[in-house]
């Protein structure tokens, strides 16, 4: 396949090649091991941190979930915080885990915003840096929480905070602090270097190197993504001119392939490395998963409407009465479809999660659609073991639903075969 003419696809053979890439076809399959975590940071780049957990969950775990067989949480903890830690969070395009071997081409994040910080906040309040630096090395890692004595507010981001916290923010997004751990979701910061290895903390790539990688980690999340007009992609990535030319070097060089889809107007780019599976022309088993909210197949909202026809909005942040779904509503994806949409809510107290809201796609009908009834049982009790979930419940309005899908056992396992 060349890769300096673009490959041709319908918009069908899209579908089913980024299913396949995005180790969805079919889900839940790579093996239970933290080895599979790795596998999918690998594919995917990175992965976005959300601390919202209504559905039982947090995305980056959803996001894993669905392509680890009895995924379990902890794998990721370990990988993040353990002392022969792989993964880091850090700020990308929003706060993203990503390998520790690719600190040096993230770092470029650190170096734009310490000027800012330092002329900014870290003056304005320099004695509270000073006395959170000296008191993490000194005690170790530490949380907010534990500088209750500079709880003044000042002005930060969205809306003003305690000083505490937006020092301590500020020397993380600069680099001089990482997250050592989480409680929940409260974070304990230490000193970047006892989190990271000298060598590796001392290595710098040139700007150029630095934002061509970055461009390359985007791409790898889209796995077939245009770069126009996808803010949710450039984002920190340079300017458009910039993006041209290291997307002509990633092209030349052969680390991608320029991809042009039936009937969409911008051209799309796939990682060549994965071009052998456009050759798999095998029917996807019809397995369902529910998609995390910014889980890669889905991030880009333009790309799911233009590739799906299908219209997603997470509605977090949509007050109520404008909300046309839910609040927290995952896709339904059934083998290379996305035909519906699920808000499940998890009682951890009760050990009840509650299904409050089922819709699907216009002209799709679940009871027509052939292996839909099974995969999505298999899908909610395998969502059920995964959130530690004792009851499955049905809003009452939706109830017709709940005698359709049976009583769902937990821990039930999907069939198919091996992820690609």
């Amino acid at each position: 396949m060349s890769l300096a003419v673009p490959i041709s696809l319908s918009r069908a053979q899209a579908r089913s090649f980024l299913v396949r890439r995005h180790l969805l076809g079919p889900p839940r399959s790579l093996p239970a091991e933290p080895a599979s975590v790795m596998r999918v940071i690998d594919r995917l780049g990175f992965l976005q941190f959300d601390p919202l957990d209504v559905p039982g969950a947090r995305n980056h775990d959803l996001v894993l979930h669905a392509r680890i067989g009895g995924y379990r949480r902890e794998w990721l903890d370990e990988l993040l915080y353990g002392p022969d830690r792989q993964l880091i969070e850090l700020y990308n395009k929003s706060l993203n885990i990503v390998p520790l071997s690719e600190l040096p081409h993230y770092r470029l994040t650190w170096d734009r915003n310490a000027p800012d910080l330092d002329e900014g906040i870290l003056r304005r309040e320099s004695s509270v840096a000073e006395a959170i630096l000296e008191r993490i090395a000194r005690e170790g890692p530490l949380s907010t929480a534990a500088f209750a004595e500079h709880g003044h507010a000042v002005d930060w981001w969205w809306a003003p905070t305690r000083a505490a916290r937006a020092v301590l923010e500020a020397l993380f997004v600069s680099g001089r602090v990482g997250i050592s751990r989480r409680d929940g979701n409260r974070r304990y910061f230490d000193l970047i270097e006892r989190l990271v290895p000298a060598e590796l903390l001392s290595r710098r790539e040139s700007k150029d190197d630095a934002m061509r990688h970055r461009l390359l980690s985007r791409l790898r999340a889209g796995g077939l993504a245009s770069l126009s007009g996808s803010a949710e992609l450039t984002y920190g990535t340079g300017t458009a001119a910039e993006r041209a030319r290291h997307t002509a070097e990633l092209v030349e060089a052969g680390a991608v392939a320029a991809v042009a889809v039936e009937g969409l107007k911008a051209t799309r780019y796939a990682v060549a490395d994965e071009l052998p599976l456009l050759e798999d022309h095998s029917p996807l088993p019809p397995a369902v998963t529910f998609v995390a909210p910014v889980d890669p197949l889905v991030a880009v909202r333009r790309a799911t409407q233009e590739l799906w026809d299908f219209d997603y909005r997470w509605e977090i942040f949509v007050p109520p009465a404008r909300r046309v779904y839910g609040y927290y509503v995952l896709p339904i994806l059934f083998a290379d479809r996305l035909v519906g949409r699920i808000e499940p809510r998890f009682d951890r107290r009760a050990g009840v999660l509650s299904i409050v809201g089922l819709w699907w796609e216009e002209g799709f009908s679940p009871r027509r659609e052939e292996g839909l009834v099974p995969a999505m049982r298999a899908a909610l009790a395998d969502y059920l073991g995964f959130v530690g979930a004792r009851r499955l419940e049905w809003s009452t309005t939706i109830r017709p639903a709940g005698r359709l899908f049976g009583s769902v056992g937990r821990g039930a396992r999907t069939t198919g075969g091996g992820a690609r």
